[in-house]
């Protein structure tokens, strides 16, 4: 999985700001001043992860259904997934994972801030 793809296409989202608020790793991805996508690349495993927000019921399908996607390291475990890009999950299924943590992101802002990073 092509990292610069991933990060690319979450910074591609409406209102997407790149964040180091942790130092140089990871790449905190945010809407509105919010945490949609967090990108760790480990190069001594030479391995990507990315912990996105989901809804509880979807993240626990998710869990059980691919070995890759597992609680969200260091984060709220019923709201967040990790998902390694190592593993067999295609791009256009995280893709629909970074899409849906974008969309609850961006409904927990408020209608005004919702407008405004719709309609720049």
């Amino acid at each position: 999985m092509k990292n610069d793809t991933i990060k690319a296409y979450c910074l591609s989202k409406k209102g997407a700001t790149e964040d180091y608020p942790f130092g140089p790793a990871p790449l905190v991805v945010k809407v509105g001043g919010k945490m949609f996508a967090l990108i760790t690349f480990n190069e001594k495993q030479q391995s990507t992860d990315i912990s996105l927000k989901c809804d509880p019921v979807i993240a626990e399908n998710l869990r059980e259904q691919h070995e890759e996607v597992v609680p969200g390291y260091h984060l709220n475990k019923k709201h967040w997934n990790s998902i390694s890009l190592q593993g067999s999950l295609s791009l256009e299924d995280i893709i629909s994972m970074i899409d849906h943590s974008y969309e609850l992101v961006l409904k927990s802002l408020t209608k005004k801030q919702q407008e405004l990073i719709l309609s720049s």
